[in-house]
């Protein structure tokens, strides 16, 4: 299947060709955590690049629940003249504009100074920077209600916006993953114990979506293919929660790996025996493909055109690009044009530690959209040391102003 032929979605709307700009985080929010003109900077050179489908960094759907500092927030329509702007620039060259919808349940940094809530009280268990996340609260019944509440008003606000559809996270351990993982969900009652238990909140938020929205707005879904850590959420699950998704509406599943805990998702844990190099997801892919009765994505490393074609080739749908895209913004463009570029690599991080190392990559990755922004070329042989001294220097700041930020919402 040619990289620029068309995908007809179970919901009747075409992505133009089968490249995504998958998710990356980039913390650009202005001082009301709405899209900032710099975000719009970045998302022009994204939709002049030609990719068929845009998926959008996190977008959190409540403001006390952050993954970080910087973080875009829309659980309400006060500033959505601006995610109209963000949709707009999106949609400019006839790409498909997708806002990724996310809660980090105990994958919030202590550092912001909020309560954090997941399906039971498990602390992640990063070693030496475990104190870098709190213990969390075991979440109420009221509370998961609310959760999936906040997902259904900013899809719906989503649609609002201009954007074409949402991507529900359930992915890289954030909230709905931990639900599915029995590593981090210890619950006995209806919403642990079994995966069909485990599953209910992301199932039930899914038909709670679908069900709002208009049938030509698209529903996706980020999933594991597996947690890489022993007695997590694994590839077998991954299988059966995506044929539990199959008849909700659901219009294309996205599929990666890994968590906090376990970065696979940044390629610092992956077993170099079993997984390629490029698209190092695949081989998990190739499996569930058989079962999924809605297209499939698969992102991770990917950079060559030729990859590109055998991951489509193997049944995927759709190919996910998110650090090439941070190098080389016009890759699809240039592919279709014929050319053979392809990004150079990242500077390589073999550090022992693969949380810090796993930091220091998404460190070099801000690094390169921080630049897009500002409209100037990528420096991918940036200092891995360098990068992550300048994220964790705009991280502090960013949790600063953040606190103030919530202040005065409290005062108000």
């Amino acid at each position: 299947m040619p990289l620029f032929t068309p995908l007809l979605l179970p919901n009747g709307v075409t992505i133009p060709n089968r490249i995504a700009k998958a998710a990356m985080e980039e913390n650009m929010a202005d001082s009301d955590h709405a899209p900032s003109a710099a975000l719009l900077r970045l998302y022009q050179a994204w939709a002049d690049g030609e990719a068929g489908l845009i998926l959008t960094g996190n977008v959190m759907v409540d403001a006390r629940a952050m993954t970080g500092p910087g973080g875009v927030v829309l659980e309400d329509e006060a500033h959505l003249d601006r995610f109209k702007a963000w949709a707009q620039v999106g949609r400019s060259r006839g790409a498909q504009v997708w806002m990724q919808i996310n809660h980090p349940g105990r994958q919030m940094p202590a550092a912001l100074g909020q309560q954090t809530v997941a399906p039971s009280p498990v602390a992640l268990n990063l070693g030496a920077q475990s104190n870098r996340f709190a213990m969390p609260k075991a979440m109420s019944e009221d509370d998961i209600e609310d959760v999936k509440n906040r997902f259904v008003a900013t899809a719906l606000l989503a649609e609002r916006a201009g954007f074409t559809g949402v991507q529900i996270h359930a992915a890289h351990g954030y909230l709905l993953s931990q639900f599915l993982s029995p590593l981090s969900n210890h619950r006995q009652d209806a919403w642990g114990g079994s995966l069909h238990n485990r599953a209910r909140l992301l199932l039930n938020v899914v038909q709670a979506v679908r069900a709002a929205v208009a049938p030509d707005f698209a529903v996706s879904v980020k999933l594991n293919s597996a947690d890489f850590q022993r007695g997590g959420f694994s590839p077998d699950d991954a299988r059966a929660v995506v044929q539990m998704l199959a008849p909700l509406g659901v219009d294309l599943v996205e599929l990666s790996g890994g968590s906090y805990e376990a970065p696979a998702m940044m390629g610092t844990s992956r077993d170099e025996r079993t997984l390629a190099r490029e698209a190092y997801f695949l081989e998990f892919a190739r499996d569930i493909v058989a079962v999924a009765a809605m297209p499939l994505m698969v992102t991770g490393g990917i950079r060559r055109a030729e990859v590109a074609q055998q991951v489509l080739d193997s049944g995927v749908a759709m190919v996910g690009i998110a650090t090439a895209l941070a190098l080389e913004p016009a890759l699809p463009r240039q592919w279709r044009a014929g050319q053979t570029t392809v990004p150079m690599l990242l500077h390589p991080i073999t550090w022992k530690n693969k949380g810090l190392a796993a930091a220091a990559h998404m460190g070099a990755v801000k690094y390169q959209l921080t630049r897009l922004s500002q409209q100037r070329p990528p420096r991918p042989g940036v200092s891995p040391v360098w990068a992550l001294l300048v994220s964790q220097v705009s991280a502090m700041w960013g949790a600063r102003a953040y606190r103030q930020w919530m202040q005065g919402r409290r005062v108000r």
